[in-house]
């Protein structure tokens, strides 16, 4: 049974039962479970898995060259570590809700807390990453949120940062309609958030000099399969042996 599985059993237990210890109730919640399974791993990785990073760690305290910056989605469960088999150092990372890129505006002050734009200068002008790739995943919270409509969202940081995504609505029904429409949109937002990174003056004068690549990739949630872009085609096709020969070789 999987860590995860004994969350819910153990909560499961806990809503059958009070549990007492002398006169104190104890409150035993999922986010307590789940911070002890941090704390343990954290304990795994100093017994068992530090000797093997160790020499890597010290070696990447001197500085890093990532290869990429990737561009994805806060959610949980978009692990680009896992289904891209990365190693530490090798990607610099920006996620928000969305994998959305505020498209930039000539008159903006520069100091209003555009993270994706520093973390994009920062990758380009310092790290001098040569590809940047937008990742979308489907079963996406922030599409399900722009289809229901952002007036519906009660908080309003949230209902601002998603209007950098409502642009693709418009195109609803006419990318991949088998799709179901939240993951629809989700192949939409990322061609959308292309567009957006490309109305940077830094990322156009890289493209124009053959020095920047951009690449948007979709992972599936219930198949595992990461998806690219075929931008001649707009479509996404599945990354397979033949695609990696054919675009990557």
């Amino acid at each position: 049974m999987s860590y995860r599985s004994n969350l819910s059993v153990s909560l499961r237990d806990l809503n059958e039962r009070e549990l007492f210890c002398d006169t104190s109730l104890i409150l035993v919640t999922l986010a307590d479970l789940f911070m002890k399974k941090l704390v343990d791993g954290i304990l795994e990785f100093r017994k068992n898995l530090r000797p093997t990073y160790r020499k890597l760690f010290s070696e990447l305290a001197l500085g890093q060259s990532p290869y990429a910056l990737f561009i994805g989605c806060s959610d949980s469960r978009v692990a680009v570590n896992v289904f891209a088999s990365t190693d530490p150092g090798d990607l610099f990372v920006s996620r928000n809700v969305g994998n959305l890129v505020p498209a930039y505006q000539e008159d903006e002050s520069p100091n209003l807390g555009n993270a994706v734009a520093a973390t994009m200068e920062f990758a380009l002008h310092n790290l001098k990453v040569a590809d940047i790739i937008i990742c979308g995943h489907s079963e996406c919270g922030a599409m399900h949120a722009l289809i229901e409509g952002r007036e519906k969202i009660k908080t309003p940081n949230l209902s601002a940062w998603l209007s950098h995504g409502e642009s693709g609505l418009v195109k609803l029904g006419s990318f991949n309609s088998k799709l179901s429409k939240q993951n629809e949109l989700s192949q939409i937002n990322v061609l959308e958030q292309i567009e957006h990174l490309k109305t940077y003056p830094i990322v156009r004068e890289r493209i124009k000099t053959g020095t920047l690549k951009i690449h948007g990739w979709w992972f599936d949630l219930k198949t595992a399969d990461v998806y690219a872009l075929n931008a001649k085609l707009n479509r996404f096709e599945l990354f397979n042996e033949e695609l990696v020969n054919r675009s990557y070789s």
